[in-house]
């Protein structure tokens, strides 16, 4: 499930350039010219957040990434509901993610 889920972010995201996607712990890293910048897991979609961006996801009522009960991943947030289904608005969240990859 979650590689069928990369594939397709992969493939959406393609306009922004070498987008690319690996496994790791049990889900996929996926890449903006070997930055990691989101992953998926369990079906669902983390972007990387900074300062700058933490308080949209925050406005949203968006968690932060936990693989298990005793991690919490406070870099990564849950893409927002609705976001994954209008192309524009994925490609400004993963813009914004980028960015914060790159800093």
């Amino acid at each position: 499930m979650d590689r069928d889920a990369s594939d397709r972010l992969v493939s959406d995201l393609a306009v922004l350039g070498s987008i690319t996607s690996r496994p790791m712990f049990g889900g996929h890293g996926i890449y903006w010219n070997g930055r990691m910048f989101a992953i998926v897991f369990k079906g669902r979609i983390y972007l990387k957040v900074d300062d700058e961006s933490r308080g949209d996801y925050l406005a949203r009522g968006m968690e932060p990434f936990r693989p298990n009960a005793r991690q919490t991943s406070r870099s990564y947030w849950e893409l927002p509901p609705g976001v994954r289904d209008d192309p524009e608005e994925l490609i400004a969240w993963a813009k914004d993610a980028i960015r914060a990859a790159q800093s």
